[in-house]
């Protein structure tokens, strides 16, 4: 039951990849999305963390919300 619930936690993580459209402008190259991922991952460790997080989080509210929207506008 781990396991699956662990595969379907990481799909939904790869889905947040293509859905933020860093593979289209990486061309799929995964080894510049793993960079990425680093330097967002080293951002989220700085001194100013917390306020970089938070920026984050708000930026992903708002897009799951615009998105809602429009879905529901269809």
């Amino acid at each position: 039951m781990q396991r699956r619930e662990r595969t379907r936690h990481l799909i939904e993580l790869g889905g947040l990849v293509q859905k933020a459209g860093l593979i289209e402008l990486t061309d799929d190259d995964r080894v510049t999305l793993y960079g990425a991922l680093l330097d967002l991952a080293g951002r989220a460790q700085g001194d100013d963390a917390g306020d970089v997080l938070a920026l984050w989080k708000r930026r992903g509210k708002r897009a799951f919300e615009a998105e809602a929207e429009t879905t529901e506008a269809s």
